[in-house]
């Protein structure tokens, strides 16, 4: 018990120790000969082997997956079953290569290969036309992948992200007069936004919040979760002039009817409103650099009451215990975008205490990928 820490957990030195020999043993490959002939312990072998290979094929898996959006071969497949021969001339693909395709889309379980040879959607196929955003965000990762192409100078500050010329918006209220690559920033978010929501408002109770203000909330989405499922607290909403215009309208036609109050500035160069006892971050902190963020914690502590919840809800690191999602996906979009970082909720819990926040709470998302929420208050 003498080497194990009040919060139950060992020093490094005795993890290293534990586990030293596992990885000399997974280093040996006369070892990986002998273990893959052992009955039991060859198929779990094998299992990491094809785990290895995943990850090495993964670039040409998202390469796959993005002709597979562009040609809309999903979507042309909702009416039922159909050959290479007759999908090739709907997307402009010789047989042979439309046949390429099909492959390794039923390969990634996108789509089922029939025994006739025609291929049909899968329920996982299903499921990503029916996901918010989805496809839109795998037609804008060509950025993403042109920034990667070089990972180590990428990695190095040796290049200049497109991703970071992409969202103008980030470095303040002057970086969002193309109105263009706003409402595509804000479309995208907007139809994402959706997952987002449904998963802070099961993490997060606001049965109790009597005005809830949303810094950052583009043109509203999250609000028209919270109307829904709130239809008598009072919302308001704050962002870019150009990125809440129009706003109201957009959230009318929605159906929501709660009290709105729409404000336009930027949480950069402005102070936030007063007068809510609740105020959301959704998807923000990890658009913006340490010091932004530090700034903003400041002026949300100052526009709360005595008492009032800051909610941060966004896809965070797994800090101590990496995830695959947002260690690799998001931390590298972020740093592509040259603004902002992917942190764990720890870290934004340090960040909120520094800036005088209390009872403060880290609660993991069902869906890494989706988000995480960290909620605190300011001490009465």
């Amino acid at each position: 018990m003498a080497d194990t820490r009040l919060d139950g957990t060992q020093p490094s030195g005795m993890k290293n120790r534990g586990s030293g020999w596992l990885v000399r043993l997974a280093g040996s490959t006369r070892v990986h000969r002998m273990m893959a002939r052992v009955p039991g312990i060859k198929y779990l072998v094998r299992a990491e082997g094809r785990a290895l290979f995943d990850i090495l094929a993964g670039f040409v898996h998202s390469q796959a997956l993005l002709a597979i959006v562009e040609l809309d071969v999903l979507n042309l497949l909702q009416d039922g079953p159909m050959s290479a021969e007759n999908l090739a001339p709907k997307c402009k693909l010789t047989v042979d290569r439309m046949q390429l395709l099909l492959q390794s889309a039923a390969s990634l379980g996108l789509l089922k290969r029939r025994r006739d040879g025609r291929f049909a959607l899968s329920v996982r196929g299903a499921a990503f036309l029916t996901v918010p955003g989805l496809e839109a965000m795998v037609r804008h990762h060509p950025v993403l992948y042109r920034d990667l192409a070089d990972p180590v100078a990428f990695l190095r500050g040796e290049t200049s992200p497109e991703l970071a010329q992409f969202w103008p918006y980030v470095f303040g209220a002057g970086g969002a007069t193309d109105t263009a690559v706003t409402a595509l920033y804000s479309g995208l978010m907007a139809d994402s936004q959706g997952l987002v929501a449904e998963d802070t408002l099961q993490l997060v109770d606001l049965s109790g919040v009597k005005r809830l203000l949303d810094v950052g909330g583009g043109t509203g989405a999250f609000l028209m979760a919270v109307a829904q499922k709130y239809p008598s607290l009072n919302i308001g909403l704050f962002d870019l002039p150009v990125v809440v215009e129009g706003a109201g309208v957009h959230m009318a036609r929605a159906g929501v009817t709660n009290p709105l109050t729409i404000h336009s500035g930027s949480f950069r160069d402005d102070p936030l409103p007063t007068g809510s006892d609740a105020i959301s971050l959704i998807r923000v902190l990890y658009d913006h650099a340490d010091a932004t963020v530090t700034k903003l914690l400041q002026a949300v502590f100052i526009a709360l009451p005595p008492g009032g919840l800051l909610i941060v809800s966004e896809p965070m690191s797994g800090g101590a215990a990496p995830d695959r999602a947002t260690d690799s996906y998001f931390a590298f979009y972020t740093a592509a975008m040259q603004t902002g970082r992917t942190r764990s909720g720890a870290e934004i819990a340090g960040l909120m205490a520094d800036a005088g926040f209390a009872d403060i709470a880290v609660i993991k998302g069902f869906r890494s990928f989706v988000t995480s929420v960290v909620t605190a208050r300011r001490p009465k």
